[in-house]
């Protein structure tokens, strides 16, 4: 009977070590040292899912290296063909993360099975096939090679693979293979990197692209080491308020495009329906003009959001005053409240502050300081804004108006939602005309209020 071998693992960041320690050596954290059973198998033992081995690796020079665009796989989802970069690269792995209940399993399996142009295996280890048959009933799409696996052991999932040749592998989730060469139990560091290892190897020479859906701890991070993110080519981070039926697909990392990107979709009772023009959505349209609302001009990634910024500002009851922020950093609240008092000689020091981003949004755009301080300034006179005006600007503790980047972007977006003004940095400069709606420059904050509140 062999030795049972035991190691302790670092929930932080994977490292091993033999023994157990208060605080990690590799990335200084404490308490993070889990105990694992672990048994480690030669390269031989190890069963390769390829019929045959390749040769050696050997070195080459770099300028003998042949570049070319490979080309991606476009889904028929443009939210996603948007974070990604243009669609899903080849042999790339891909990590969707998210809490439970926010609908990735959903959003996945309804993308591959509108992908009809390929053959695809979904491998699912936390629900049976019947549940996943009544998803795609109320989805009402069909696809003749998609190829469903109800299976945790991957030494199980790698002879089915060899058997089908999918041109696409999904996983739900990674938290729950289990590799047969690590004796843990799945769900533990040392098997959710062995198998992400496995999956890894596997598209690497197979050019298959793999997309594996995980869980997130109750702090927000990826479930696993965080290694785990360094070991995949793509991470997406699927978020929203469960109270809310709209959801952001965010790129957190990306070997193959931007990081700025994001898609929106919307919960509907037959899938995710992604949403094309975001701006509407987040505007309410009011039959009546209200005070404390100013709709902001922001940017996500690279495309530009028009969302409505709300405020309320009340004498305080209590001696000391409340600060309270949704969707909005509260620090920075706190910073344009201080611009207002010296700069602008409005008296916030005795008013309880609640400020809210309409749509369950998490903004961190600088350019949404100055819809926010007119918001605030609105509610404090209690005078409401133009609905027919937008803002586009960051304010610096001067109370200066600091130019904002993609201002262009910004002014078409308002121009194409029907507003008739825009309120920016005297310091942005502006490349192309716009006809279609004014453009106000100020440089301080007082200018502005002077223009708006005349």
């Amino acid at each position: 009977m062999s030795k049972i071998k035991k190691a302790f693992f670092c929930k932080n960041c994977g490292y091993e070590s033999p023994k157990w320690s208060g605080k990690c050596p590799a990335c200084n954290e404490w308490n993070t040292f889990t105990e694992e059973i672990i048994h480690k198998e030669t390269s031989s033992q190890k069963e390769n899912w390829k019929e045959t081995q390749s040769g050696q690796s050997k070195s080459v020079v770099l300028h003998e290296v042949i570049s070319k665009e490979g080309e991606r796989i476009i889904t028929k989802d443009q939210e996603l063909n948007r974070v990604l970069g243009g669609g899903i690269v080849p042999g790339s792995l891909v990590l969707v993360a998210g809490e439970p209940g926010i609908g990735k399993s959903t959003l996945f399996l309804q993308d591959a099975l509108m992908m009809n142009e390929l053959r695809i295996l979904y491998i699912s280890g936390e629900e049976s096939e019947q549940q996943i048959k009544m998803r795609a009933n109320r989805i009402n799409v069909s696809h003749d090679e998609f190829y469903l696996l109800t299976e945790t052991s991957t030494q199980s999932i790698f002879q089915e693979i060899k058997k089908i040749k999918p041109q696409l592998v999904i996983i739900d989730s990674i938290q729950t293979l289990q590799s047969p060469y690590i004796d843990s139990s799945p769900g533990t560091i040392s098997q959710i990197r062995e198998c992400t290892s496995e999956f890894q190897r596997f598209a690497k020479e197979t050019q298959t692209p793999v997309i594996l859906i995980g869980h997130i701890t109750k702090d927000g991070s990826i479930a696993g080491p965080k290694l785990l993110e360094h070991m995949v080519d793509t991470v997406l981070q699927f978020e929203g308020d469960q109270h809310y039926a709209y959801r952001i697909l965010r790129t957190t990392k990306n070997r193959f495009g931007s990081t700025a990107e994001l898609g929106i979709y919307e919960m509907t009772g037959v899938g995710m329906k992604p949403v094309e023009n975001p701006s509407d959505i987040l505007i309410n349209q009011k039959e009546e003009q209200l005070s404390g609302i100013a709709i902001g001009a922001t940017m996500e990634g690279l495309r530009p959001l028009l969302i409505e910024v709300q405020a309320l500002v009340t004498p305080s009851v209590y001696g000391t005053p409340q600060r309270t922020a949704s969707g909005f950093d509260l620090r920075r609240l706190q910073l344009l409240l201080a611009v207002l008092e010296k700069r602008g000689g409005f008296h916030f020091g005795t008013k309880d502050v609640f400020v809210n981003i309409a749509g369950g949004l998490k903004i961190e755009d600088p350019a949404i300081d100055l819809a926010m301080v007119f918001a605030l300034l609105s509610s404090y006179e209690d005078i409401p804004l133009s609905q027919k005006t937008c803002f586009a600007g960051e304010v610096g503790l001067s109370g200066e108006i600091r130019a904002v980047n993609r201002v262009d972007q910004r002014i078409s977006e308002a121009e194409k939602l029907g507003f008739e003004n825009i309120v920016i940095s005297k310091y942005n400069r502006k490349s192309e005309s716009h006809n279609g709606i004014k453009t106000t420059s100020v440089a301080l904050v007082e200018e502005v209020y002077r223009t708006i509140f005349k």
